[in-house]
């Protein structure tokens, strides 16, 4: 049923509710939530189906994965230095800021780049690299290089599923199951190693 609620989603909101959505997932901490990877799918096999533009899914969801990620890093750079002004409290206190920032200083790169390809930290990333103070044109770099891969990467996979199993409207459940489980494997890999 959730296939089914993800095409009608696309064939209601259109383009221009998969950018906002891809944007929204991308930079909003509201965002968080939202299925970019499985959304990204659909629309390529939405493509396969010549309901959508090939071209035109991936155009905007690029756009939106960078829009919405150099909002999201706007957003901590502003919010980061209001926070090196605040005093120390139960909740915040300033040496995680500053561990946050060498930490982006000496992985940063990589992060914002692993960072796509993971549900929840796609969303976060970029706020904590602003909030970190992370060099911009780096970050703009990384995270052009990551959208591309990432949106193209998703949508052609759908599309190219779409155009060459028949039937395929009878396997989406699974095929979208199997890529939600997979964009977790890092995370829940991740946690197993830090409780090692």
């Amino acid at each position: 049923m959730f296939h089914i609620n993800l095409i009608i989603l696309l064939q209601t909101v259109g383009y221009l509710g998969l950018f906002g959505i891809i944007f929204a997932e991308s930079g909003l901490l509201v965002g968080f939530f939202l299925p970019g990877d499985t959304l990204l799918f659909t629309a390529g096999l939405l493509c396969a189906t010549h309901f959508f533009s090939i071209y035109l899914v991936m155009l905007l969801g690029i756009l939106g994965a960078l829009l919405g990620d150099s909002f999201g890093y706007y957003f901590g750079k502003i919010t980061g230095a209001r926070l090196f002004k605040r005093e120390d409290s139960w909740f915040f206190n300033k040496k995680n800021l500053i561990k946050s920032q060498e930490f982006y200083k000496k992985h940063g790169a990589k992060t914002i780049l692993l960072a796509r390809f993971v549900p929840i930290v796609r969303t976060f990333a970029p706020i904590l690299a602003g909030t970190s103070q992370m060099d911009y044109k780096t970050f703009l770099k990384w995270n052009a290089f990551g959208g591309i891969i990432w949106v193209t990467l998703m949508t052609l996979l759908g599309f190219g599923l779409g155009n060459s199993v028949p039937n395929i409207d009878h396997y989406i459940l699974p095929i979208i199951l199997v890529i939600f489980i997979l964009s977790f494997v890092p995370i829940i890999w991740n946690i197993l190693k830090e409780r090692k």
